[in-house]
């Protein structure tokens, strides 16, 4: 059951990152990679700095971007990128759902 609420939430951040059509039907894994790897293509083609700066802003490690674009990858850049976008998001959400933080008390005055 966490496997599909994580699975949930990264496409929930996904679909808003890129601005993904909402209507679509995203329940599993290879569903997403589908789709984002689609959004991915079109943003090689007609947008690669916004992708990149995207990727930079949702941390997907320069070494794993690389060997995912190169032209001998096992698969092509787009859905090497997409699945890197998922796997990291998925990381973002195993940890804060992991790390439970306790409200900060205290702070009275402090108000800005």
């Amino acid at each position: 059951m966490e496997q599909d609420q994580i699975i949930q939430q990264t496409a929930s951040l996904v679909n808003v990152t890129f601005n993904l059509s909402a209507d679509q039907d995203l329940k599993n894994e290879e569903a997403l990679v589908q789709v984002l790897s689609v959004k991915i293509g079109d943003m090689l083609e007609r947008q690669p700095e916004q992708l990149m700066s995207l990727l930079y802003r949702l941390d997907v490690l320069e070494e794993k971007i690389i060997p995912a674009m190169h032209p001998d990858a096992p698969e092509p850049a787009n859905v090497g990128l997409a699945r890197l976008v998922i796997e990291r998001q998925k990381q973002r959400i195993s940890t804060k759902m992991s790390v439970k933080t306790e409200p900060l008390t205290g702070l009275e005055g402090w108000e800005w």
